[in-house]
């Protein structure tokens, strides 16, 4: 099962997520990181609320193997989707089908042995899953 560093918090939610020094940490650490995204007319942004940190296409490349892009905008979604890179869109859906084929599910949801739960909390107890996104992947055994 992968480890998925929920914008790459890995022992719980910090003010400093979705910024390229803690992804890049959480990496460090052999954690993938799921990455809130957008593209705008000024370039390519992190952060989960709005556009706050901007970052280049070298970076962009630099986390692509470990990363699961959270697309925030459609531009984001386009551009990532013809690089072939791991991303998805969601907002409030149960289930989401990423670009590779796995399907990202909300907490508490059905799975199956292709699906990457988000379960920010460790709330649950998870078998035959593919991967676990969660502030927390260093608590995971």
């Amino acid at each position: 099962m992968i480890k998925i560093a929920h914008r790459g918090n890995t022992v719980g939610p910090s003010p400093l997520e979705n910024s390229p020094g803690i992804l890049l940490e959480a990496i460090s650490k052999n954690f993938e990181v799921e990455v809130d995204i957008r593209f705008t007319d000024k370039g390519w942004f992190l952060g989960h609320d709005g556009p706050i940190y901007k970052v280049g296409d070298s970076f962009i490349d630099q986390i692509k193997n470990s990363s699961w892009f959270h697309c925030k905008n459609l531009d984001a979604l386009e551009k990532l989707n013809k690089k072939d890179y791991k991303s998805f869109w969601h907002q409030n859906d149960d289930f989401t089908l990423t670009s590779n084929g796995y399907i990202w599910t909300y907490p508490g949801k059905n799975v199956t042995p292709v699906s990457i739960i988000v379960d920010l909390n460790l709330d649950y107890k998870y078998n035959n899953i593919y991967g676990i996104c969660t502030d927390y992947p260093s608590l995971i055994e």
